[in-house]
């Protein structure tokens, strides 16, 4: 008995892959915040940052200290707090749906923030100060209509309904979303160019309006990672655990669809973050949501900070939206889940 209890081992991070992972974001940023038009080196930009500590003395000059700390970083953190909850909401939303193929926008979140945008485009003169307000409002909205459709259909049917009504309405919005761009053709190029996503006008402004959503809304999913060990057994089994499991779906649901919303409003609409991190995850460490949460959360802002530098340099001086560099890698990865969850 004593070494069958000697063998388990606790399914939490493996400590390597914990380090690779804060590993990678460290690099991520230190690459984001170095490449550009003014190359900046890693000694120089660590220096920088513990000179604004009142440690030491900056090496770089007025004008390299506005572009790292006033232009990139800004952006470079703006991408990190977006794909850190797009990859954590998405793994979350897999685990609550036991649906390997579902990601952050499954709820009619990207629609309905679309919905939100194209109101202000196209009313209200694409007033950067309107934008994320109006995105966060319509995400809102279109998740609470979701919810209420799926919960018509009782308890019993309600994982299926609710991913059935997200469909219905992402359907319905984006209809109405069309209606308004044929109604204001001059807007439809500034429409696309938020719905691509990207970070070309990130501010410390968009860092604060995001960051307490997605702060809130991480550790709450973080809280429920053991919890969505239990419901991968099923409803019933979870249940005889003792496990409140509509009450858990809730608040999962909610905290990953305020944090999707509130990365949505500052970013746009980028695909796949959502599916390739987690199930990237799952590949090389642990199927566990123990590991991947917290993996997906780290990977998850490494990755959208190091797709931001291809997006601003692949075809420099202009800039690639960073919706079409995951969608670019992300298609092919969905065929690949998709065939391997058969």
């Amino acid at each position: 008995m004593i070494a069958a209890h000697a063998q388990v081992r606790p399914r939490g991070i493996p400590r390597p892959w914990g380090l690779c992972a804060a590993a990678f974001l460290v690099l991520a940023l230190l690459v984001g915040l170095g490449v550009g038009a003014v190359g900046i080196g890693p000694g120089a930009i660590v220096r920088s940052a513990l000179s604004h500590l009142g440690i030491g003395h900056t090496p770089l000059t007025s004008v390299q200290e506005a572009i790292l700390w006033q232009l990139r970083a800004p952006r470079v953190v703006l991408a990190a707090l977006v794909g850190a909850m797009l990859a954590v909401a998405g793994a979350s939303y897999q685990g609550v749906f036991r649906n390997p193929l579902a990601d952050p926008y499954l709820l009619g979140v990207a629609a309905g923030a679309g919905l939100g945008a194209t109101l202000v485009i196209a009313y209200g003169g694409g007033s950067p100060q309107l934008l994320p307000p109006a995105a966060f409002g319509g995400a809102a909205l279109s998740v609470v209509l979701t919810y209420s459709l799926g919960r018509s259909a009782g308890r019993a049917r309600a994982t299926g309904a609710l991913v059935l009504a997200g469909v219905m309405v992402a359907t319905f919005v984006t209809a109405i979303q069309t209606f308004i761009q044929q109604q204001h053709t001059d807007t439809v190029i500034s429409v696309f160019d938020w719905l691509l996503g990207g970070f070309s006008t990130a501010s410390w402004t968009d860092v604060a309006v995001a960051a307490p959503y997605i702060g809130v809304s991480s550790l709450a999913l973080l809280l429920h990672r053991r919890v969505l060990d239990v419901l991968s057994v099923g409803d019933d089994e979870a249940a005889s655990l003792g496990v409140d499991v509509g009450r858990v779906r809730l608040v999962i649901v909610v905290a990953a669809t305020v944090g999707t919303a509130a990365a949505v409003a500052v970013s746009g609409l980028i695909a796949f973050v959502g599916i390739i991190v987690p199930h990237t995850v799952r590949l090389l460490v642990s199927t566990s949501y123990r590991a991947v949460l917290p993996l997906s959360l780290l990977t998850g802002a490494g990755f959208l900070a190091l797709t931001d530098v291809l997006a601003r340099t692949v075809l420099s001086p202009q800039e690639l939206p960073i919706g079409v560099i995951t969608a670019f890698f992300g298609a092919p990865f969905f065929a690949f889940v998709l065939a391997r969850s058969r």
